[in-house]
């Protein structure tokens, strides 16, 4: 967020590709817990978050599009193996049969939006691209799916442990970025 000087673009160039690697997929890990999610008001909340994320991942393909190449980088292979690894282990968590793994992965990744959003917003400023409304889920609405999706111990912490994972998956991604920064650096 703090990026300034010459390698700005490039670095928000690489975030938004990156991102867009693996949250600018369809189907993603909202919809991906959809399938298999029972009647009920999880699966009301899942289709209105996947509803209202679907415009995020339009307006990250378009800025992805937008922000021109992925920089190159040394370890261009190693990243995509990264990559690979980071969405099996996103779409492990949204296939999840303990009840509540799913569901704390894509509760997870609604309340942590909003951070991602600003570092997207500050690429489309950057290049001039007109930035949608966000229209997430609200934190109230989260804290509420979150108490109807569990109904013991054992629901409540396969739901912490989505929640868990897929917020080191996103710091991964982030320490990956630093990294490759880092390495254009002395390219």
């Amino acid at each position: 967020m703090a990026a300034a000087g010459p390698a700005a673009n490039r670095d928000l160039a690489d975030a938004v590709h990156l991102l867009c690697s693996l949250y600018g997929r369809y189907p993603g890990l909202i919809e991906i817990a959809l399938n298999s999610c029972p009647t009920g008001p999880v699966r009301d909340w899942l289709r209105q978050a996947s509803d209202s994320y679907e415009r995020e991942r339009l307006y990250l393909v378009r800025l992805t599009a937008s922000v021109g190449p992925l920089p190159s980088t040394p370890g261009a292979a190693e990243t995509e193996a990264a990559l690979v690894a980071q969405r099996h282990a996103i779409e492990t968590l949204a296939t999840s049969e303990r009840r509540g793994c799913a569901l704390g992965a894509a509760t997870a990744l609604m309340a942590d939006w909003p951070a991602v959003r600003e570092l997207l917003d500050r690429a489309a400023d950057r290049i001039g691209l007109q930035k949608p409304a966000m229209i997430l889920p609200d934190h109230d609405s989260i804290m509420r799916v979150i108490g109807e999706g569990t109904d013991g111990l054992a629901s409540e912490r396969a739901l912490g442990f989505g929640g868990q994972q897929l917020l080191l998956q996103n710091r991964g991604l982030f320490d990956l970025l630093e990294a490759r920064a880092a390495a254009r650096g002395d390219f």
